[in-house]
């Protein structure tokens, strides 16, 4: 099967086809829900690079995600040096790297994002507090979107107008997924002492940090910034369910699976409620297999197209 997603995708250099299986094995392996999804309704031409560029972005998280400040910010300095040379060289003694740069090659445009996406790794790196809501926001736009849009562009429609609006509605996705992100891992975050909720929204019922980690807390004190925090998540769930429609036909099952999940984190982390203090929670894995299977098939009962859209494949691709 994985052989035949990569004669679709036009891999046909036996190294190049090792190494994109390399990754596919990775992704697997770390995130084994996203890779079913893309493997289940992502277009087989697009599943090798999306697999890639999932990749990239997990190995730039771990690597700037250990250690002190000083730590990171050196991390971060030494993986942007090592990608900056795979991309210009065409190879690297890293795996990732040499296979990101295969990625880039048959879609230039890639390179803006890259550099966006590494751009916006300082923000992951420097926080420790958010200390008021605008400043989760501006995390959001500078490093969780352009995380997003690494693999999103590849999905986007043609065309300026069209293809802005589609990445608004990605803002809207990621601001959703970044805020039940922080939700769903707050008692880890507090023991960390790395909180994704915002101090002014602590305050605005309440509640200081000290307080969660003492687990002194009132519960109905957390209990009412949970609701808070999720219909900021929710409001912004709503705006991106225009995303759909404003993708190609072929791309529109995995985004609806994609937004379907997320409206079920959010349900899930409503139900927690001030249990997330001291313990994370997840969607059920049964509904999240369901809202897969329910766009598998829908997928097959769709008339197949008598003329092919402009494979999204084509270099240059992403807006």
């Amino acid at each position: 099967m994985w052989e035949r997603v990569l004669d679709r995708a036009g891999i046909r250099e036996p190294e190049a086809r090792r190494e994109y299986t390399a990754q596919r094995r990775a992704v697997h392996r770390f995130a084994p829900a996203e890779y079913t999804a893309a493997r289940l309704l992502l277009p087989a031409p697009l599943q090798p690079d999306v697999v890639v560029l999932v990749a990239f972005m997990h190995e730039t998280d771990d690597r700037i995600d250990r250690g002190a400040l000083p730590e990171r910010e050196a991390a971060l300095r030494r993986w942007r040096e090592l990608t900056d040379e795979a991309l210009a060289t065409g190879t690297s003694p890293h795996p990732v790297l040499r296979t990101l740069a295969l990625t880039v090659r048959r879609h230039p445009a890639l390179r803006g994002r890259v550099d966006a996406f590494l751009d916006g790794a300082a923000q992951e790196v420097a926080w420790e507090r958010f200390g008021t809501e605008a400043e989760v926001e501006r995390y959001v736009e500078e490093y969780s979107l352009p995380a997003l849009m690494l693999s999103m562009c590849l999905l986007a429609p043609d065309g300026d107008p069209a293809s802005a609006g589609f990445e608004r509605a990605c803002l809207a996705l990621i601001t959703a997924m970044q805020r039940l992100d922080f939700l769903e891992d707050l008692a880890q975050d507090v023991r960390e002492g790395r909180v994704g909720v915002s101090d002014q929204a602590l305050a605005r019922h309440g509640l200081t940090l000290r307080d969660l980690r003492a687990r002194t807390a009132p519960a109905d004190r957390v209990a009412r910034l949970v609701t808070d925090q999720t219909d900021v998540a929710a409001a912004s769930l709503r705006t991106a369910r225009s995303l759909p429609g404003l993708a190609a036909r072929e791309h529109r099952p995995f985004l609806r699976a994609v937004l379907r999940v997320q409206e079920l984190r959010s349900a899930a982390v409503r139900k927690a409620g001030p249990s997330l203090a001291t313990r994370p929670c997840g969607p059920s894995p049964v509904g999240c297999g369901a809202a897969l299977l329910r766009e598998v098939a829908r997928r097959s009962l769709s008339p197949p197209r008598t003329r092919p859209r402009a494979a999204a494949t084509a270099p240059g691709s992403c807006p």
